[in-house]
Formats: C-alpha cells, sequence, structure tokens
C-alpha cells in the first residue's frame, strides 16, 4: 500500500513539475513577444517615424488645380504685354470612391442648367456612354464562351477584361452609336469632362462662355451636386503681336503629348495650361503658379470626411523683358509698310521678309527683335504682314561683307596681318575665274585696313584668307591651299556667335549651315572670308557687332530682364525678386589697339569720303558705326516652286553711338532682289531701316530722361570687366 502510495505522489510531483515548466516557458514566451512588440513599436516611433509620417502626408497631401493666375509679363518700362483675363468657370472634383453612375447622375442634373457644346466628343467618348447606359446588352455583346476561351490562355483577369471590353466597344453598332438624342449627347459632352483628370483634381466643366444666368444657377444648388463648383477660371490674353512671346495650352488641350511625361514628373496635371512656345514656355517654371495644396481626411471606409488647406495657390511671378514695346511696335511699322511697298517693285519677285534686332552690346538686352514676313492671302490674293520674330534666331542666310570686320580681326589674331598694313586692290584671277572688288573693277588700288572695311574690299579679305590658307598665288593658274584656313576663320568667327548658338533665353535657336570645302573649289576659302559660304542669323550677326562694340566681349543675348513678386493690381511691378545679370561668354583673341583699329573702318563706312554707307546718318544727332553687306545667294523661302532662285541678301551691322556704344544693331533683308546687278531699291530700303531704327532709340532715350531723369549706372559688362581684372 505504502509502496502504491509512494509512486501515486511521484506521478504528481512529476506532473506539477511539468505544468510549472510548461507556465514557465509560456510565461517566458510571452515576455520574449511583448519585448520585441515593444522593440519593434519603438523602431517604429523613434526610427522609423518620420519616414512614415512623411509617407502619410505624402498620401493625403494632394496639389489641387486650383487654376492658379499665370505671371504678367512686361516689357522694360512696365508696360503690359501679356496678362490674365478672369472668367467665370464650373469645375467637378471627383474623389476616388466616386462611381461612373453618380457622375453621370449628376451631369444629368448639370445639363438642365447649362448648355454644354458636343464637339469635343469622340468615337470613344460615345462608345463608353453606350454602355454605361446600356450595360446589360453591352454585357451580352461578348458570350460566355468567349470568355471561357479567353480565359484558357493563362492570362491574368486584368488582360481578361481588357480584352472583353475591347469586344464590347468594337460590337457596338453604327445605329447604336447614332441613336443618342440632342440632350444625352449634351449629357455626355458634360460628363467626359468630369471623368477626364486625377481623382481630387478639379476638371474644368465649361469655361469662358458661361453666361451670368448659368452661373448662378449652379452656384444656387451647388449642395446639391456634389463635387460641383463655381469659380473663377483665368484666359491668357496678349497686347503684342510678337511671336516670341509664345503661347499657353488651354485647360481642354492640357499638356501636349510630347512633354506629357516631363511635366507629369514635376507634378503637373494633364489638364494643366502650361507654355508651349519661345518666352512662355522657356520661363514655364516661373510663370506657373503653385498649386494649392490640400490634406483630405478620410474615414476607415476611405470616404473623405474633411478637407484642411496645407498651403494656399500662389500666382506665378511676373516677369519683365529687356525690350522696349515702343521701340519694337515703331520698328515693326517701319519695316512691315516698307516690305509692302517694296513688293510693288517688278524686282522684288522674291522678297517675302525682313529682320532688325538691336540690343545693348553691354549687357546682352535684347531691346527689339523684329522680324516680319509677306504671305499673300488666299481668299484676296493680297499679301499680308505676318510677324516672324522668332525668325531672328530660327533661320539663317549669307550675309556677305559684313563678315569682314571678323576677317580683319582673324588676321590679326593669327599674324597673317598687322595694323595699318597696306595692300593691293586689283582682280584675282584664278584658273576659270575671276574675283574682284565691287568698286575696282580693272585698276590697282593701295588701302589700308580701315579704308578696306570702309569701301568694302573683297580683294583685301582675298588677300587674308590666302594667307590663312598657306596659298601662293599666280594669276590664271590653280590656287592650292590648306584645308586649315577654313578651321581658322570658322574657328575663330565663331568667337564672335557666328555659326554657334548665341546663348539667347529662348528655344529653337538655329546655328546656320556650314559650307563644305574641297580641296579643288579653292575658291570657296575666299568667298568663305567675304560672308557668301557659311550662313548665319540676324541674332548672331546682333552678336557678332556688340562683341566688337564692347571691347570684345560675346555676352549672351537675353530677353528676360527681371523677376518680380505678382502685381497687386496689374499696373504696378511687384517687388524685385532677382535682376539677370551679363553673362560673358568669352573674349576674342584681340588686343584693344586691334578692335579699335576695325572700329575706325566701322566709321569711315558711314563718314569717310568712299563709304559704303556714307550719308546714312547725316544730320544725326550721334556718331554711329557699321557695316554694309550683300551677298549673292540662292531662294530658300516659304515658295518651293522658286527654290535655288539666284538672289541678293542686304545686311547691315552697327553701333552708336560710335565712341560709346549703348545700342548695336543688325539688319537683314533676305531675297533682296531676282536680279543681282540690280537691287538699288532694296538698299533704299535698308537704309531706312537702319536709320529709323537708331534714330527711334535715342528719340525714346530723349523723351524718357526729360519724362524722369536718373543717373546713369556702370554697364553691366564693366562690372563683370572689373571683376575677371580683381580675380586675375
Amino acid at each position: 500500500m505504502k509502496k502504491s502510495m509512494r509512486k501515486t505522489d511521484q506521478a504528481k510531483i512529476r506532473q506539477r513539475k511539468h505544468i510549472a515548466f510548461r507556465m514557465n516557458l509560456l510565461f517566458f514566451s510571452i515576455f520574449v513577444l511583448f519585448s520585441l512588440l515593444i522593440f519593434r513599436l519603438g523602431y517604429l516611433q523613434i526610427v522609423k517615424g518620420d519616414d512614415y509620417r512623411r509617407g502619410l502626408e505624402q498620401k493625403e497631401e494632394i496639389s489641387v488645380n486650383t487654376s492658379v493666375p499665370r505671371g504678367r509679363i512686361y516689357d522694360r518700362t512696365g508696360k503690359v504685354l501679356v496678362d490674365n483675363h478672369p472668367m467665370n468657370a464650373i469645375t467637378y472634383t471627383k474623389t476616388s470612391s466616386t462611381t461612373a453612375k453618380e457622375m453621370y447622375q449628376i451631369a444629368e442634373k448639370l445639363s438642365q442648367l447649362i448648355e454644354q457644346d458636343t464637339k469635343r466628343v469622340t468615337l470613344g467618348d460615345k462608345r463608353d456612354f453606350w454602355i454605361l447606359l446600356h450595360s446589360e446588352e453591352a454585357e451580352a455583346k461578348v458570350s460566355r464562351k468567349e470568355i471561357e476561351q479567353i480565359s484558357e490562355d493563362g492570362v491574368s483577369k486584368k488582360e481578361i477584361q481588357r480584352e472583353i471590353n475591347r469586344l464590347t466597344r468594337e460590337r457596338i453598332t453604327d445605329e447604336e452609336l447614332n441613336s443618342f438624342t440632342d440632350h444625352e449627347l449634351e449629357v455626355l459632352a458634360i460628363y467626359r469632362e468630369m471623368m477626364s483628370g486625377y481623382a481630387y483634381s478639379p476638371q474644368i466643366i465649361k469655361s469662358g462662355n458661361v453666361t451670368p444666368e448659368e452661373f448662378a444657377a449652379v452656384s444656387e444648388r451647388l449642395d446639391e451636386f456634389k463635387g460641383v463648383n463655381t469659380t473663377t477660371d483665368w484666359e491668357r490674353v496678349k497686347f503684342s503681336d510678337s511671336t516670341i512671346l509664345g503661347t499657353t495650352t488651354s485647360p481642354i488641350e492640357g499638356i501636349p503629348r510630347s512633354h506629357l511625361d516631363y511635366y507629369l514628373a514635376r507634378d503637373y496635371s494633364r489638364n494643366d495650361r502650361v507654355g508651349r512656345s519661345y518666352f512662355e514656355q522657356y520661363y514655364e517654371e516661373l510663370l506657373n503658379g503653385e498649386k494649392k495644396i490640400v490634406k483630405n481626411v478620410k474615414d476607415r471606409t476611405g470616404t473623405v470626411i474633411e478637407t484642411k488647406t496645407v498651403r494656399e495657390g500662389e500666382p506665378g511671378k511676373d516677369l519683365v523683358l529687356s525690350m522696349d514695346s515702343e521701340l519694337q511696335e515703331s520698328v515693326e511699322e517701319v519695316v512691315s509698310t516698307k516690305l509692302l511697298e517694296m513688293k510693288k517693285d517688278p524686282k522684288a519677285g522674291l522678297l517675302d521678309r525682313a529682320f532688325v534686332v538691336m540690343m545693348d552690346p553691354n549687357n546682352g538686352e535684347v531691346l527689339s527683335l523684329v522680324g516680319k514676313r509677306l504671305v499673300k492671302d488666299e481668299d484676296t490674293g493680297k499679301w499680308e504682314v505676318r510677324d516672324y520674330a522668332y525668325g531672328t534666331f530660327t533661320s539663317a542666310y549669307e550675309v556677305g561683307s559684313t563678315i569682314k570686320l571678323a576677317t580683319v580681326l582673324t588676321g590679326y589674331s593669327e599674324g597673317v596681318l598687322s595694323i595699318n598694313e597696306t595692300k593691293i586692290d586689283e582682280p584675282i584671277y584664278l584658273r576659270g575665274s575671276t574675283k574682284r572688288s565691287l568698286f575696282n573693277q580693272n585698276g590697282r588700288v593701295q588701302l589700308n585696313d580701315v579704308v578696306a572695311i570702309g569701301r568694302s574690299s573683297n580683294v583685301y579679305m582675298f588677300r587674308i584668307a590666302m594667307s590663312l590658307g598657306n596659298a601662293v598665288y599666280r594669276p590664271h593658274m590653280p590656287l592650292p591651299i590648306d584645308m586649315e584656313g577654313f578651321d581658322k576663320l570658322r574657328n575663330y568667327y565663331a568667337s564672335f556667335g557666328l555659326g554657334v548658338k548665341t546663348g539667347i533665353d529662348l528655344p529653337g535657336e538655329y546655328t546656320g549651315v556650314t559650307g563644305r570645302e574641297t580641296v579643288t573649289e579653292s575658291g570657296k576659302l575666299l568667298d568663305f572670308a567675304i560672308g557668301q559660304f557659311d550662313t548665319y542669323t540676324p541674332l548672331q550677326l546682333a552678336q557678332y557687332v556688340s562683341t566688337i562694340a564692347n571691347g570684345g566681349y560675346r555676352v549672351a543675348p537675353k530677353v528676360l530682364k527681371e523677376i518680380r513678386e505678382p502685381s497687386q493690381d496689374g499696373k504696378t511691378l511687384g517687388v524685385l525678386l532677382q535682376e539677370t545679370e551679363a553673362n560673358v561668354l568669352n573674349r576674342i583673341n584681340n588686343t584693344a589697339e586691334e578692335i579699335e583699329q576695325v572700329k575706325k573702318g566701322m566709321e569711315y563706312v558711314y563718314y569717310g569720303p568712299n563709304g559704303t554707307g556714307r550719308g546714312i546718318f547725316d544730320g544725326a544727332s550721334y556718331k554711329a558705326a557699321g557695316k554694309t553687306g550683300t551677298a549673292q545667294s540662292f531662294y530658300y523661302g516659304d515658295d518651293r516652286s522658286k527654290y535655288g532662285t539666284p538672289s541678293v541678301n542686304l545686311t547691315h551691322v552697327g553701333f552708336a553711338p560710335a565712341e560709346n556704344p549703348e545700342v548695336a544693331y543688325a539688319v537683314v533683308i533676305p531675297y533682296g532682289s531676282t536680279q543681282r546687278d540690280d537691287y538699288r531699291y532694296a538698299s533704299d530700303a535698308m537704309k531706312l531701316f537702319v536709320r529709323s531704327s537708331v534714330d527711334t532709340y535715342f528719340e525714346l532715350k530723349e523723351k524718357r530722361m526729360k519724362e524722369n531723369p536718373i543717373e546713369s549706372t556702370t554697364p553691366q559688362i564693366e562690372r563683370v570687366m572689373e571683376k575677371e581684372g580683381a580675380d586675375e
């Protein structure tokens, strides 16, 4: 009996020990689990807390397109060139949980209050709308057997549904699509606008042509239309015809497909307005305002129960151009009027455009960018003048003798020409051709570099080119040259901005056409030296002559002068945020004495006894310096049927005042004549363009000085030069 009791006690003892072990193990496990949980919570809150908080805010904070006005664009005097015109608009904002049926019901109600144009309704819109209104009939378009066959291929559910949708849309008949009533089409037109864009991003249903009655009717019943709102939209209004101001897309157009990824990566919405061309496009990030950012507070079901504003929207920055609109308009008027007058001349069969560029040579500020083109109206058959300002930097031409300034400076730089060096101007007889100066057909004239520029000696430039190409001239014999002569000229021309991008703050700049040289055509090097080989833009010519005017510094042309806070009233400029500085790209490899020598030649052009531009500035209150040019060319304008027709380009560059330049100019009249030996009528027009443009500049300056006298400031280029000297 005792023995039996001992066995029972022993069993109980073992059981108690086992239970105690299990309990200890359980408590230990619970302790470990709680420790891990506490550790994890601490890690999440302390180490990862900021990351998760940012992630949560990123999901909840949404940039909302609140139709923020774009920045205004002013000219340098404060005149508004591009503004925003307010207009009534009706918008709709869907959420992530909004259904198509709910949107249809709202569209149906809105159609009772507003009229909506149906022109933008597409075939795809009609198909989608038909499926929405006829869900059962649409479902029957694809049989169960077909669905089973599609599913047998082992594709994903998403791909199966995509294929079913494709078949359904394809099988909707024309009769079914044409069954919509006018009212249903109007509902569809409203519905399609509501469907576009992203959740929580307001979509414009109607803008611009919203009548006061429609605006009031919708405003009174906003509580019935969840997501609908009445607001103020903005329309871009231009007070200048200049094409370089550019254009913007409309909310209907949204972001161009070609730039969609670029803008979406920068938090734009698909229906956002963006700059489409030139200045509006180049400075999009400044002109575009900052959207309103809101935080949507949701309940457990994902329904938005409250919307909090994190940041109010802000209009875009106002931008002040370097251009003078009064100067621009005056020059445009002269060019437009004269072009139409010139076109009546029988010799002007190819003439269809003209350009005038004016800039401050000291800081690169573009003062006027004028380009005009003649286009024949198809209905009336009359010539009309269209703005072609962008042609000043997107089209290029042979520029003729205006290039000779750079040729002389290249000669100095390469050591093949010295200041005041005398050369003989006489016909150059090559095998198979003769090259000569226009003023000297058969004689022998001795002249130095100043007179060679002033009288526009071709032969003087030919001799420089032959020295650059290590050529030995023998009359009536071949002229073997070193092809490096082309490289020397072209590379040095580039240091002035010729044949390369000028660096202007506008998109689409063209560098021109580079001629193709061959060893067997050695005469091409001579042509190159007088501007009859490569082509250059009018803006490149302006930068080129500005480089000479300011003492050898190539400054990038700029259209933007200042960035300012948005104006409160659209009249008084906002606070200045930034003034764009002069951007010196390089300095040419010439001494100050060499540059001054070329300037003397440019003064000879206007005031020398045999200057090619003598008399242009007679009676002017200022003294100018410049260079004329003509180039034998071939027509490559708008009329393709006349491509390759021989013609003459007229060019002109200069600056004023000659002793202290403050304005540089370049004028180009391409295809000025169909007869290469008769272009006097075009030469008269060139003189008019040059004199009237420079006169207008100084007249406006004098008028404004009287109205608002101010102290002169140190030109930016001088500040840059002083800084470079200090750095050295």
